[in-house]
């Protein structure tokens, strides 16, 4: 073949709509679009087959898309750099296109790799935005204006033709990358454009009505959040076109009066600020890989160790507190939970439990299918108090079940060993008199344990320790400069990150629910 070959390699963008890598190669020549499993990606700890899973079937929609267009998605299993090499000495190369990627730090070290494969070839590599996520940012001012630019930007349209590349074998999509585990996950969100579509339509029309009441809760969470957070984090759809989306919606609602369409409105004004605190979010992670390894403030470095019982209890669902084992349940099994519901985990791990954050990252890292590492690293830090710029949040995990578990219906479903109690007990089962439970049939520490800790005396001594790390020398100047390279700009909006940091108390709580 003499003609220059344009790569479009697919990362975590698995559409042709608003896919400006593969419409602009696709005007400068034949394309190959290509999808890597790359064996080291997929042992990563933060890795899991039901992630796997979700890839493996937009994979497919993906290439029966790209078919019809006239070059079908050609997958290959491999180290990108030799994968890359080696089509490299089969055609003749003229571009890789890529869209930027904010993924985990095995990923930033590999696309140094890739770049400066690229480089000693003389092989052009260019790598497009796909959010609002600024790549080489020096600091946070402007930023939200430079969001609000990019999003508003027309959606790039799907090719109508792709010229293929000829005698190039598709080659198969694997049923799991080399050494990856099966991973059963029943409840499991299927991946695939299509079913990003039908979520967001469906939102769009009805779901979103109770959108700002339910999302606190895991159960009604389930129903009235988008449910997009998967397809976004793996890019079936862009988050500039459900933004669009929303913003069309709400704009039909204008002068409205209808307390229905009041409410709704105010539903989808919500959604979309959350799309904007997801880019806040991500572009933590753009500006700062590191902090998927240590903490944000290097004052926290070691504070907390690792306890393997604590850990493997709260990992397992076995804590003695019915509505975090429910939650941690659930997620195992549906590989999807609220966003209160997510803090609440990670921050009782940190406080009540003093667990390091890393290993109990790591694991709901493998139970989110819509595992989204520039969202989850910062987040996991955020609930661990480890940021040194964000109020100390604890959460008690009995009162969270009676405030979005109330009739203890959530609990009776995931932790069915606790069904037969009544109601007022059942979410705190250390408390009931020992007839009711003999009448349930449920002795306490034999079929379900009791809590690991004191929850409020737990708590209360971790934001001790850690109040006295805030106020060593030398904290608040460091906390500054985190501050200055993270904190929020954008004027009006609620900027938890600039919040001076204060005593134990009530605190709000940012939440991303999607």
């Amino acid at each position: 073949m003499n003609r220059s070959v344009q790569i479009v390699w697919f990362k975590r963008d698995l559409r042709v709509v608003d896919h400006a890598p593969l419409a602009q190669a696709a005007r400068a020549g034949p394309v190959l679009p290509l999808y890597l499993v790359e064996p080291g990606l997929w042992r990563e700890p933060d890795a899991s087959g039901r992630q796997w899973a979700f890839v493996r079937e937009s994979l497919v929609e993906l290439r029966d898309t790209l078919a019809r267009l006239g070059a079908p998605l050609v997958v290959r299993a491999g180290e990108a750099v030799a994968v890359l090499e080696e089509l490299r000495g089969r055609l003749p190369v003229g571009g890789l296109w890529a869209h930027e990627e904010t993924g985990n730090f095995w990923t930033f070290e590999r696309d140094r790799r890739v770049r400066a494969w690229a480089r000693s070839h003389g092989i052009p590599l260019r790598e497009l935005r796909q959010s609002g996520v600024i790549r080489g940012l020096r600091d946070r001012t402007g930023w939200s204006r430079r969001w609000d630019a990019f999003m508003r930007r027309p959606i790039v349209p799907s090719p109508e033709r792709i010229e293929p590349v000829p005698a190039i074998e598709p080659g198969p999509i694997p049923e799991l990358p080399p050494g990856l585990s099966a991973d059963p996950c029943p409840g499991r969100q299927r991946g695939g454009r299509s079913e990003a579509l039908a979520l967001l339509a469906s939102f769009l029309d009805e779901r979103c009505l109770p959108y700002q009441r339910a999302m606190s809760s895991p159960e009604a969470g389930a129903v009235h959040c988008s449910r997009l957070s998967p397809h976004l984090a793996f890019g079936t759809v862009s988050i500039r076109e459900v933004l669009q989306r929303a913003e069309a919606a709400l704009g039909a609602l204008d002068g409205q009066r209808e307390p229905e369409a009041r409410k709704k409105a105010g539903a989808l004004r919500s959604f979309v600020g959350r799309l904007h605190w997801r880019c806040h979010f991500v572009q933590k992670l753009e500006d700062e890989p590191e902090i998927e390894r240590r903490p944000f403030h290097p004052f926290f470095e070691g504070v907390r160790g690792l306890d393997p019982d604590r850990f493997r209890a709260w990992a397992e669902g076995r804590t003695g507190w019915p509505y975090l084992d429910a939650c941690m349940r659930a997620l195992a099994a549906t590989g999807w939970l609220n966003f209160r519901a997510r803090s609440m985990l990670m921050a009782v791990s940190s406080y009540q439990l003093w667990q390091d954050w890393r290993e109990p990252g790591l694991h709901l890292a493998r139970l989110f299918t819509d595992y989204e590492p520039g969202i989850h690293w910062p987040q996991v830090q955020m609930q661990s108090g480890t940021t040194g710029i964000n109020t100390l949040r604890v959460y008690d995990p009995t009162k969270q079940g009676l405030d979005h578990d109330p009739d203890g219906r959530f609990v009776a479903c995931w932790v069915p060993e606790l069904a037969r109690l009544p109601t007022p007990h059942r979410l705190a089962p250390w408390r009931a008199p020992p007839l009711v439970l003999a009448d349930a049939g449920i002795r306490l520490g034999i079929d379900y344990p009791l809590p690991l800790v004191d929850a409020a005396r737990a708590a209360a001594e971790a934001r001790a320790r850690l109040w006295a790390i805030r106020r060593l020398p030398g904290f608040s100047e460091r906390a500054d400069a985190i501050q200055d390279k993270h904190g929020s700009r954008k004027a009006g909006v609620p900027r938890p990150d600039r919040r001076p940091p204060r005593p134990p108390g009530r605190s709000g709580q940012l939440r991303l629910d999607l």
